[in-house]
């Protein structure tokens, strides 16, 4: 369990709503001030932690609105990953990540898919993931729910790039 002395590498900031275009993509925006405090920069990762539960999220341009208030904006994806709501609090730390030689996605539901490695990959370059992640994916125009079941090399968590091989689980979830 995180408690609130457990913050001497990160700072306690504020859940605020994702705008819908950053919905689905694994991207947070920080307060620009709590940014620099944990020397985060666009690009960077960050750990956020709550409730016992922790998300890796690929840190974007803040909104200067957002400057000074204390804020994180994360999508209903991160937020129930994490079991929390809107103005709830979380810890972020900056998170130190991999580049992913190889990961292993399992759907959430029977699904068979051939040939779908390129695109998913495609989809998910530049997302950083943790085992256990669930990742939503639109294949032919219909959500599906997609979980992170293994990867290399042996990390807390990785970053998806052009190089990295992409294998999908026959095995549901």
């Amino acid at each position: 369990m995180v408690t609130m002395s457990d913050d001497k590498d990160g700072e306690w900031l504020r859940i605020g709503e994702a705008l819908s275009s950053d919905v689905g993509r694994g991207i947070t925006r920080l307060d620009p001030a709590a940014a620099a405090k944990l020397g985060v920069q666009s690009g960077d990762a960050v750990e956020i932690t709550a409730k016992g539960k922790r998300a890796f999220a690929l840190c974007w341009p803040a909104y200067p609105r957002d400057n000074g208030k204390g804020l994180i904006r994360i999508d209903g994806y991160l937020r129930e990953s994490l079991g929390v709501g809107i103005d709830d609090k979380v810890l972020v730390r900056k998170a130190t990540v991999k580049a992913a030689q190889a990961i292993t996605l399992a759907p959430g539901e029977q699904l068979r898919i051939v040939g779908g490695e390129d695109y998913i990959r495609g989809i998910l370059s530049g997302r950083v993931v943790a085992r256990g992640d669930m990742v939503p994916l639109r294949i032919m125009g219909r959500p599906i729910a997609f979980y992170v079941v293994a990867f290399q090399p042996s990390a807390e968590a990785v970053i998806v790039d052009d190089d990295t091989v992409v294998k999908i689980s026959e095995t549901p979830y």
